[in-house]
């Protein structure tokens, strides 16, 4: 069955795309959702027409989206991680916390469109994709580091102090 994409929809295709589909796919999620409708020749008409009177601003958010592309080009992140002594997280990394690193940085990005190929479970350098656009895409580098590694550090001078109060404590009474 076609039907034409009123919304981006992951793994299938953009809005005012025309694509092919199962049936049961389209007809019991995708135009029940609104996330499409079918591709009769009428809808197909308006579809070009929309299109042609959109050309102009489709074009100014492609170059916005260069743009930004060009302002994130040379970024490259550094996430910190509560980690255990094996060297695992505590959950994971995901775009969620991307997102959040980029704002710190003065770059607005929405967490939805930051995917991250491999689950980030261990320290180390990974590659997070961010789509602006459906032409462009930038890669950005970011590494996970160890939050908690100055805390132990820290943590034996403290456990040093305490037992020498607490030995002349006793020998005070």
């Amino acid at each position: 069955m076609k039907i034409i994409l009123k919304e981006d929809v992951a793994n299938l295709g953009y809005k005012d795309d025309v694509v092919e589909v199962k049936n049961g796919y389209g007809r019991n999620y995708l135009i029940p959702t609104g996330k499409a409708i079918l591709a009769t020749p009428s809808a197909l008409k308006v579809l070009a027409e929309n299109l042609k009177q959109r050309a102009h601003k489709i074009a100014k958010i492609k170059a916005d989206a260069e743009a930004s592309a060009a302002t994130l080009q040379g970024v490259s992140l550094t996430i910190p991680a509560k980690v255990s002594e094996t060297g695992t997280i505590y959950g994971s990394v995901g775009n969620i916390q991307i997102a959040e690193a980029l704002e710190a940085l003065g770059h607005k990005v929405d967490r939805k469109i930051i995917s991250v190929k491999e689950t980030v479970k261990q320290v180390g350098n990974y590659v997070a994709t961010i789509r602006l656009h459906k032409e462009v895409d930038v890669e950005i580098p970011f590494e996970v580091v160890a939050e908690n590694a100055p805390a132990k550090e820290e943590a034996p001078a403290k456990v040093e102090e305490a037992p020498a109060k607490e030995e002349e404590a006793p020998a005070a009474e």
